[in-house]
């Protein structure tokens, strides 16, 4: 990694206006800082998003940016990738944003394959809008678009990302600065759509979502920081580890994190990435973050490449004027 860049070098100087005690604050401090251990020089950075307390990011970015249209941001960043596949491309985007009227985009983009990241808040609530239910806010949900409590079923963000067949797939959490610059890290090198899911507390509209395995005295006793290779394993004064029982999960308490029973976590393995996916907190278990899934497979931008520099050699580099004036024309 490269000492060239400072995180002030990816700072704007734009005022950041969020709510006081927002966790986009520091979501942007670790992009920032994730981007200059990176080495990446500014103007090789381009940052897009669609509409959403989130999708002010580019302004505070001292990269190219664009603030696009509502659900839209995956679309402009594809067109921008494809034509200028030298750039490091992050997609910003929220809950509503991605999963409602974005979800078409976002479901395509995955599946292709585009080599750019994709960075979804999650905060289980609509915010810029002034606190409407989203997409992955809770069954019984009380908003001002829910007086009487949601009657949707939430999307799991980590499994919508999976089925579309997402190459990475990842989670981490707001306050969690150290881990999350680490997972922004290693979301960049992976060649391929890499999605970031990333919990972020909405203090206005929602507040204490996520309270209950985020805060510094439970943290450790109910979340499982998956690294590959190693022990599913969490748990302070008690350890347990994560065991099949069936086709399901178990959580057993454990003396030696070496116990045969304990799964190893193998972010290759889609199966046990979707198992993992579904781990909520709930009923003993813990709420996974980390790497999920992994897949080494050939870029939608190279191919697009590929068939680009094909179509030249057999054709020429063409002649727009001409292409205007071939076959039947008219004048108006």
């Amino acid at each position: 990694m490269s000492a060239q860049y400072k995180k002030k070098d990816f700072m704007s100087d734009q005022l950041v206006r969020w709510c006081p005690g927002c966790g986009d604050y520091a979501i942007l401090s670790q992009v920032q800082t994730a981007l200059a251990e990176l080495g990446r020089p500014p103007h090789e950075v381009a940052v897009i998003s669609g509409i959403g307390c989130s999708s002010r990011f580019p302004y505070y970015m001292n990269t190219y940016g664009f603030h696009t249209l509502h659900g839209r941001a995956p679309a402009f960043a594809t067109g921008l990738k494809l034509a200028r596949p030298e750039l490091s491309v992050w997609v910003i985007t929220g809950d509503g944003d991605a999963l409602s009227i974005g979800g078409n985009h976002l479901i395509h983009l995955l599946r292709r394959n585009v080599d750019l990241n994709v960075l979804l808040f999650n905060n289980r609530i609509y915010g810029l809008t002034k606190g409407q239910y989203s997409p992955t806010s809770e069954v019984g949900k009380k908003t001002k678009s829910s007086p009487m409590g949601s009657l949707d079923a939430p999307f799991n963000p980590l499994e919508v990302a999976l089925g579309a067949g997402a190459t990475y797939v990842a989670r981490s959490v707001d306050i969690f600065t150290k881990h999350l610059k680490s997972q922004l890290v290693d979301a960049e090198a992976h060649r391929g759509t890499s999605f970031v899911e990333i919990y972020q507390n909405c203090n206005i509209f929602n507040d204490g979502a996520f309270t209950a395995f985020t805060e510094k005295a439970v943290r450790d006793d109910r979340v499982l920081y998956m690294e590959p290779g190693k022990p599913l394993v969490w748990g302070a004064t008690t350890r347990y580890g994560l065991a099949i029982q069936g086709l399901d999960f178990k959580a057993i308490e454990i003396t030696d994190e070496e116990d045969p029973r304990v799964l190893r976590h193998d972010p290759s393995n889609k199966i046990l990435a979707h198992f993992l996916a579904r781990l909520d907190g709930s009923d003993g278990m813990p709420v996974p973050v980390g790497l999920f899934y992994r897949q080494a497979r050939p870029t939608y931008d190279s191919a697009f490449a590929d068939q680009v520099a094909e179509a030249r050699q057999k054709l020429g580099n063409g002649d727009l004027a001409s292409l205007i004036d071939a076959g039947d024309t008219w004048e108006v």
